[in-house]
């Protein structure tokens, strides 16, 4: 479990590292925030294709490695070291050019980035088939994969130390910084987890060279393969449902995280970004460590009440939280920004547990109606989700903050108008999104009861005892 959840820290930086540093473009190198949104979301947009593809390839990779880890190690090199060179940005070029060079950069950073996350997700639904210990699996991974969310909120505060000379040095040493640590957390997974269903050739297989009628019949059985596996992927209904509340919580997550700042920065504290450096980053680590309890607490909660439960007790806090800010974010008492946090964490802290255990019972479905094990399938498009999700977050954020009436020259003389407007999206868009994944999860319709029947039959089927 520890060698899975180091790869979850290294996911989970590299996502932090990717979205968090963005505002770094804003006020470092004075970028239109719906430029920087464009930027956070593009690139994620060719994940619709390329997670697809990476986890139809593992699905079907035969190898005395595995079908999963080869490209978990190749993926935690290459994306750790994309990221690096992303952030090291030339001195006083135009905006297209910050914008076409980070645009180019961050589709080769997300393929590699893909190489790696979709493997190792597929991993983790294969590890162990029983119902509860798929929960406490991912508790333990999200416990560990948190602090990551310890460590995020710093960025700002980092990047803004003196000794790097302004924002720009900031980010650069940043991004070498991220980037050691993913490489070196990214590889455990491949190289001290063992699979279930690796998969080697079978016995007298063919080796030889094919002719190129072969290949490309090869080729063409290949892509309708691809086709079937997708379609039938999406063809589950609980898994849409999944994948929609996930969406839901998570965007409205990560909208807080690239709005927040803003909040903190130009309504308590007028601008001044060095107090709210400090301040952004109490409240986000009052919130990660709240997590760590909120994980322990939903894992209990999944084996005690069932996972649907858990998920209507976890999101419900956090949609109180969420709700909590209007009131707490005051300039008179700063102080107050810290309370809404530990609620906010129920909302992340809950949904990576849950999700993944939820998921790996969906593949067991799958695999009953089909015959076949699909992880690499369903783990690609979900987390293509969660990374649109993430992607939408930028976006909306960039585009919202112009809708406010934001001008960064302003700085702490932003308008009343703005300041509401500002507050008004902060609260309201993680609520709204909160209350209708919500509603989705409430027509999920594998139980405990259904997932142990689905598991038995399975097991019938292959002979297990």
């Amino acid at each position: 479990m520890g060698a899975y959840g180091a790869g979850g820290l290294a996911n989970n930086l590299l996502a932090a590292g990717s979205g968090g540093m963005m505002i770094a473009l804003n006020l470092g190198y004075g970028m239109n925030p719906a430029l920087v949104g464009l930027l956070g979301a593009l690139p994620r947009l060719t994940d619709a294709i390329t997670d697809p593809v990476m986890g139809h390839i593992s699905d079907h990779t035969r190898s005395r490695w595995g079908r999963r880890r080869p490209y978990i190690f190749l993926g935690a090199i290459a994306a750790p070291v994309m990221l690096a060179l992303l952030w090291q940005l030339p001195e006083n070029r135009s905006e297209s050019f910050y914008f076409n060079y980070f645009l180019v950069g961050s589709l080769v950073f997300y393929l590699a980035y893909t190489v790696f996350a979709t493997p190792w997700v597929a991993l983790g639904y294969e590890l162990t088939p029983d119902y509860n210990e798929r929960t406490r699996l991912m508790g333990v991974q999200n416990f560990i994969a948190q602090l990551a969310w310890l460590i995020a909120p710093w960025f700002l505060w980092f990047m803004e130390r003196p000794v790097f000379g302004d924002m720009r040095g900031g980010a650069a040493a940043l991004a070498v910084a991220l980037a050691l640590a993913c490489a070196g957390l990214g590889i455990l997974p491949a190289l001290f987890l063992k699979e279930r269903h690796a998969g080697v050739d079978a016995p007298g297989s063919s080796h030889r060279t094919r002719t190129a009628t072969e290949a490309l019949a090869a080729g063409a059985r290949a892509v309708s393969r691809f086709a079937v596996g997708f379609g039938e992927t999406l063809g589950s209904l609980d898994f849409l449902k999944l994948c929609g509340a996930t969406f839901l919580v998570f965007n409205g997550f990560q909208l807080v995280a690239a709005f927040q700042s803003y909040v903190i920065i130009f309504y308590v504290f007028a601008g001044d970004q060095d107090a709210a450096g400090y301040w952004v980053g109490a409240v986000g680590t009052v919130s990660a460590l709240a997590t760590f309890g909120v994980i322990v607490l939903t894992t209990l909660l999944g084996t005690w009440i069932g996972k649907r439960q858990a998920f209507f007790v976890c999101i419900g806090i956090s949609t109180l939280g969420y709700g909590l800010k209007w009131f707490c974010y005051d300039p008179a008492n700063p102080w107050l920004l810290l309370l809404p946090a530990p609620l906010v964490a129920f909302g992340l802290g809950s949904l990576f547990t849950l999700m993944g255990s939820m998921v790996a019972d969906v593949c067991d479905q799958d695999e009953l109606k089909t015959g076949e094990r699909r992880e690499g399938m369903y783990g690609a498009i979900f987390w293509w989700v969660v990374k649109l999700g993430m992607a939408a977050a930028l976006a909306a954020g960039g585009f919202l903050l112009n809708a406010t009436g934001f001008d960064v020259e302003l700085a702490g003389e932003q308008t009343e108008r703005t300041l509401f407007l500002m507050r008004v999206f902060d609260v309201s868009m993680p609520t709204v999104a909160s209350i209708v994944a919500m509603l989705l999860i409430a027509r999920y319709g594998i139980t405990e009861s259904k997932a142990r029947a689905i598991r038995a039959a399975l097991e019938e089927r292959r002979g297990v005892r």
